[in-house]
């Protein structure tokens, strides 16, 4: 046996959304900022110009707002290290706390915004102060980008790291704030877009037609976004498996560790935002004696552990016959 192998840290490769959490949290902190002063300059402009859309672009701010308190709860609590009662971690209830959060943005900002659209269009009212709409969409248009050029950095960054694009990288991440952040202060600046256009026809037209339909839209796209948030936490709650090019990463990891001849099977599952859950079946080099056996893939498990993206990590024998997993293979990658 090669002493360089026996010595090798069993360390997997990152899986997605290992950046390191103080930098979700920034990003959640950020947003929470930015919605929150957006959210009173335009409650304050909405009661003063009467405006249907700048009404709708309220509530959105105040959902975002109440969104990023969820999503700040859900990165402290997710982080919490494992206990005897939790083996994996509390690292699934960031998908809990972001659902919420999802839930909050469907009822309160894509809620409010389509009922008072479809009130103006029936019973419209005279709007004013038109220059107070355009000042306060302004200023909400210059925090909301701070907010989200902060999400694009680190959703940029993580893309990179994983080979992928930025909106595939973002769809498709363990890391449910970043993804949340990132959607949200996309569709606030798509948002502001409508509110300023609905509210300009309005002026240029007097009919409060164009701005009622402003609200409605801005409404529509809330839950759309809404409603991918749901659906991607949804999937990460019932249980997602690291994409195929870090199992196999991870396979070929664990076949240089010097008590393994082989593995027949590898499951690697998330269980919080980059942190995953590890089940293996191996064969263990030699001829072990029974006594040894637990020993040894003990020792290996306690490696894997050495990891803060491992939340746990469980080894057993493979079944006798049972063919061998291949790093190198393409279809093996996604067995097991």
């Amino acid at each position: 046996m090669a002493p360089s192998r026996s010595s090798r840290r069993a360390a997997l490769p990152a899986p997605d959304g290992a950046a390191g959490d103080a930098e979700s949290l920034l990003t959640v902190l950020v947003a929470l900022g930015a919605n929150l002063l957006i959210a009173v300059a335009k409650t304050v402009a909405a009661v003063l110009t009467g405006a249907a859309s700048m009404l709708a672009e309220a509530a959105h701010s105040w959902a975002d707002t109440g969104n990023e308190i969820f999503l700040f709860v859900a990165t402290r609590r997710s982080a919490r290290p494992r206990d005897a009662r939790h083996p994996t971690g509390y690292g699934r209830e960031a998908y809990v706390w972001s659902l919420f959060a999802a839930f909050g943005l469907f009822a309160v900002g894509a809620g409010v915004s389509i009922m008072h659209g479809v009130q103006e269009l029936f019973a419209p009212e005279p709007a004013g102060l038109f220059g107070v709409s355009y000042a306060v969409l302004g200023i909400a248009f210059v925090l909301e980008g701070v907010s989200f050029l902060q999400a694009l950095r680190q959703s940029r960054r993580r893309a990179r790291e994983s080979a992928k694009d930025v909106l595939e990288y973002v769809m498709d991440t363990s890391d449910p704030t970043l993804r949340a952040v990132f959607f949200e202060d996309a569709a606030a600046l798509i948002g502001l877009v409508i509110a300023f256009l609905g509210i300009l026809l309005h002026q240029l037209t007097g009919s409060a037609a164009p701005d009622a339909i402003g609200s409605i839209l801005v409404g529509v796209l809330l839950a759309v976004v809404a409603i991918v948030l749901i659906r991607q936490n949804r999937r990460f709650l019932v249980g997602v498996a690291v994409e195929p090019r870090v199992r196999a990463a991870a396979l070929q990891r664990l076949l240089e560790q010097a008590e393994i001849a082989q593995i027949t099977y590898l499951h690697i599952e998330y269980v919080g935002p980059g942190r995953v859950f590890v089940v293996a079946a191996v064969d263990l080099v030699g001829d072990v004696p029974e006594h040894a056996v637990a020993a040894q893939l003990n020792a290996v498990e306690d490696r894997l552990a050495e990891s803060p993206r491992v939340a746990w990590a469980v080894l057993t024998l493979s079944r006798p016959g049972a063919p061998a997993l291949d790093p190198t293979d393409p279809a093996d990658p996604l067995r097991g």
